[in-house]
């Protein structure tokens, strides 16, 4: 249950003063504005974070909501701050993949290439290292193409370091072959060459070898 019945209040200078409907005085008049609750809703709490405590300047104090139960009066405030630095990796990430790089003046046109870059994110990310720690069955999937004939980490531009960036530049690796078959494709036309063409069908078909993590469940 809620009330939001304030108290009547002279002047507008007071915070939260506001016109409402008084049941104290049985009509609208000015009232500080009063939100009381009654009962557990749900698991969700309301923190106040500022970075000082004592002036609480309105520019870096704020409320934060959260779902996250037990004591977090010195947690949450470090919990809180790590999302700038997720907004601006993924704001990165974005830029990476092409972003703002269309050339559309449709809006459904540009809706489309920025879920085309969603969903290239998305493949990077679950490719990338803390996504795969998760997945348990990832163990048995590794040890699978360990045995395989071709171990497409001896690459000499495989990157071996964790990290989005260095994923997106290994699965770069993995579809260069076919995207370089594509650009010179045209000159088999004027030039034919058996022999190319029967080697990039060869290292194509090497290259889908190659199974990247997915999401299950």
């Amino acid at each position: 249950m809620i009330d939001e019945t304030g108290d009547r209040k002279k002047g507008k200078k007071t915070d939260y003063v506001a016109r409402q409907y008084l049941g104290s005085v049985g009509k609208v008049d000015n009232g500080i504005v009063s939100v009381n609750a009654y009962g557990v809703y749900s698991n969700i709490t309301y923190w106040e974070i500022t970075t000082d405590p004592e002036t609480m300047p309105e520019n870096s104090t704020s409320f934060v909501m959260t779902n996250l139960q037990g004591n977090l009066k010195k947690t949450l405030g470090d919990l809180y701050g790590l999302r700038t630095w997720i907004e601006y990796g993924f704001r990165q990430c974005k830029q990476e993949l092409g972003w703002t790089d269309y050339r559309f003046t449709n809006f459904q046109h540009i809706e489309r290439w920025w879920e085309i870059i969603f969903c290239v994110y998305t493949m990077i990310s679950l490719n990338s290292p803390a996504f795969l720690r998760l997945k348990q069955s990832r163990q048995i999937e590794t040890e699978v193409q360990e045995n395989r004939d071709i171990n497409f980490s001896n690459h000499k531009q495989w990157n071996h370091q964790p990290g989005w960036k260095n994923t997106l530049n290994n699965l770069r690796l993995i579809i260069q072959p076919l995207l370089l078959f594509w650009l010179i494709y045209p000159w088999l036309d004027i030039l034919p060459n058996s022999k190319l063409l029967l080697g990039f069908n060869h290292l194509i078909a090497a290259m889908n070898q190659f199974k990247p993590g997915l999401a299950s469940g």
